[in-house]
């Protein structure tokens, strides 16, 4: 399958100058959709690393286009679990998968099943637990990633401190790595730092 037939059932693809590196799988927050502008931008970053970089919606997000996720989540993992499936076969460099928040955090859930093989994983603003309320971390399946993973996550995130990232970062026996954007909220927006250009930064040093 070639990337134009991916991006026309589930994403949008951002093609690399030449052949590509590798293949990066990059899904939107509970309130948003691959239109996301941080989504653009990191897929915009990693074309012209030299990646094929695609942004795609989740199901929950193609069944309608306003509204949050209901239920546990496990029919987005499937999706999650079929993108991969789809792009293992783009490029025999690496596969990078992951998302902005609950993207995110389904991503990691599907990779720490340990049954859809990527190279790295990378979470933008996990939402660690919801604000305000610490006590509720959603951190359990965290221990059983065994891939390198990158955090990239705003200093000023109510969905988790930096040191609270820092600590569930840490249970994450593989490589891994908090790029902290200083001053930004849940949607990693800054006026002074190339968030793009640090996630990516990041991704390639984790992949050795």
């Amino acid at each position: 399958m070639t990337h134009d037939e991916l991006a026309e059932i589930a994403g949008i693809a951002h093609a690399p100058a030449g052949s590509p590196a590798g293949v990066v799988l990059l899904t939107h927050g509970a309130g948003g959709n691959r239109e996301s502008p941080m989504l653009q931008r990191l897929c915009d970053e990693w074309a012209r690393r030299g990646f094929l970089a695609i942004r795609y919606d989740l199901p929950f997000r193609r069944r309608r286009p306003k509204g949050p996720p209901s239920g546990s989540g496990a029919a987005d993992r499937d999706g999650i679990t079929e993108a991969i499936g789809y792009a293992r076969g783009l490029s025999d460099g690496p596969l990078i998968a992951g998302g902005h928040s609950y993207g995110g955090r389904q991503t990691s859930m599907v990779v720490a099943a340990g049954d859809t093989p990527v190279d790295l994983l990378a979470l933008f603003s996990y939402p660690l637990h919801p604000p305000g309320k610490p006590e509720r971390a959603r951190t359990e399946h965290l221990p059983k990633i065994g891939v390198p993973t990158v955090f990239t996550h705003g200093s000023s995130d109510p969905f988790g401190t930096p040191a609270e990232i820092h600590a569930a970062a840490a249970l994450i026996a593989a490589p891994h790595e908090v790029v902290e954007i200083t001053g930004a909220r849940h949607d990693l927006a800054s006026k002074t730092l190339d968030v793009p250009a640090l996630a990516v930064d990041a991704a390639l040093r984790r992949l050795g």
